[in-house]
């Protein structure tokens, strides 16, 4: 009997932890399942979370932005001022780069960026009652795409490396002059004949046609070296090391015949200045980068940011400067030499100061390319004038192109190797942004008979971005694959690869 109640008393106790158990555990369940119902309702709560209140803020903060520019500057910031202009168009040519980077068509490669910003600022220009209140002053807009031109110079110099150019000899050299200098000769004799160009203007023209561009070249073929297409021969590291060179190539070329378009004296002086510019600029250059070779010391904190604000803020003033003293091609060379001077000795941490000066560019951009597209008027083009200034582009193209292959010829490319070099040295962007519109703002400054000839070569460089830069990218991104041979292993080829130069 007594066994019997000790076995029930036993029972009682393990129904009685169950049902605690079981208690226990359906009030775990319900916390387990309020749990997403409270995070379900964060989504929807008041005040907003996550991306509505991500993107009120944003709002927010840049209208706070354009108080305190209006608090400092007055009408400057209120519409028809440079502040409020300046705002616009960076505003409008950011969320065009960003539009396009969000389009994704498939089995199609992505479209470059500074294309949507390009035609953001080309927009903003040309509705009218937009139009008329967003407004920048010439010497605003000259100044800022100076700088923009300083930007550019200081990643060409940067991305220089010595022992890829060494390892890649004399085919890296043909690459970067050959088709530059082979486009602009025919850019000129084009435009000599076709829109009656004298030829002085011709070649500056030329020149301004003749650059590539690494925004669309240097990513492009990142994407391809990183799918192991091409990398057997290097392909990609050739075409990256060759854009930096080609563009210093045609800002040379177009600063030289900038100055004899432009100047009063006769063929011998232009030539004498042209060379005291380069000898100016070589000079100061070399001081420049042996003072930024050891200032700062490596024992200092914060080296990189203090590197980065010494080049930028030496060649930005050099640029600047020089333009204001006379010595207009001086600039460019001094910030062309220092930043590869100071690129060379600082080894490894070059590209702390690389990423540095690529967050500047990530500003100027921008702000370039919405500039040049509201440069642009749909009344000032002429259906004639639209026609001339394509077939003159797309012969000079055609010339560079044919030019390309011929170079290649005898460097152990196959023949569809040497025609998809030829094809991607085709995108042009960056260098034709900043130099289209210089002769427009030299021409207004010095001599108002010359307008109607820099206005066409500013057209030729909008139309040169807008045709050449997404079809080049397309004609990488399909072509690349379908023609470069692929290795299953990219790591096991060691070939090295110069600095990014995504100018």
């Amino acid at each position: 009997m007594h066994t019997t109640n000790s076995k029930n008393e036993h029972l009682e106790k393990i129904s009685d932890q169950s049902s605690t158990y079981d208690q226990a555990k359906g009030t775990l369940s319900e916390t387990q399942e309020m749990v997403p119902q409270t995070n379900k309702q964060s989504h929807i709560s008041c005040p907003p979370q996550g991306i509505v209140n991500k993107i009120i803020t944003n709002g927010v903060i840049v209208c706070m932005l354009w108080c305190l520019t209006w608090t400092f500057s007055g009408s400057e910031a209120l519409p028809g001022g440079n502040l409020f202009g300046l705002i616009i168009i960076f505003c409008s040519a950011f969320l065009g780069g960003k539009f396009l980077e969000i389009i994704r068509i498939p089995s199609v490669p992505p479209l470059p960026p500074l294309l949507g910003m390009l035609l953001a600022g080309f927009m903003i220009r040309n509705i009218p009652f937009i139009g008329k209140h967003v407004q920048v002053h010439n010497t605003w807009s000259a100044t800022l795409r100076n700088t923009a031109l300083t930007i550019i110079l200081i990643r060409a110099g940067l991305g220089l490396d010595p022992q890829a150019l060494q390892h890649l000899k004399t085919v890296c050299l043909r690459l970067s002059f050959g088709p530059c200098i082979s486009e602009a000769c025919a850019a000129a004799v084009f435009s000599h004949f076709i829109m009656q160009f004298p030829w002085q203007w011709g070649f500056l023209l030329g020149f301004v046609l003749g650059a590539v561009s690494p925004a669309v070249v240097v990513p492009s073929m990142l994407l391809l070296q990183e799918k192991g297409y091409g990398i057997e021969k290097g392909i990609p590291t050739l075409l990256i090391a060759a854009s930096s060179l080609d563009d210093i190539m045609a800002i040379t070329g177009f600063n030289t015949f900038l100055s004899i378009v432009f100047s009063s004296g006769g063929v011998i002086d232009n030539i004498l200045s042209s060379l005291r510019d380069i000898f100016v600029g070589v000079l100061v250059g070399t001081v420049l980068g042996c003072f930024i070779r050891y200032f700062p010391s490596a024992d200092q904190e914060k080296l990189s940011l203090k590197r980065a604000f010494l080049i930028l803020s030496m060649c930005i003033s050099a640029v600047l400067g020089s333009q204001r003293i006379g010595l207009h091609g001086s600039g460019g060379l001094c910030t062309l030499v220092s930043s590869f001077l100071a690129g060379t000795k600082w080894s490894k941490d070059k590209i702390k100061v690389q990423n540095i000066v690529a967050q500047t560019w990530n500003v100027f951009q921008p702000l370039l390319f919405g500039l040049v597209g509201s440069e642009v008027t749909v009344s000032s083009l002429e259906s004639n004038t639209i026609g001339l200034c394509v077939i003159t582009l797309s012969l000079a193209v055609c010339v560079r192109i044919l030019m390309t292959f011929v170079l290649m010829c005898f460097a152990g490319f196959t023949f569809k190797e040497k025609i998809f070099i030829a094809l991607a040295w085709l995108p042009k962007a960056t260098v034709q942004a900043v130099l289209g519109p210089l002769a427009l703002e030299t021409a207004r400054l010095s001599n108002f008979n010359l307008i109607p000839y820099s206005k066409d070569v500013m057209t030729v460089a909008f139309l040169a971005i807008l045709i050449t830069a997404p079809n080049g990218a397309l004609l990488i991104g399909i072509l690349g694959p379908k023609i470069l041979t692929r290795h299953n292993d990219p790591d096991k080829i060691k070939l090295h690869l110069p600095n990014e130069a995504h100018h």
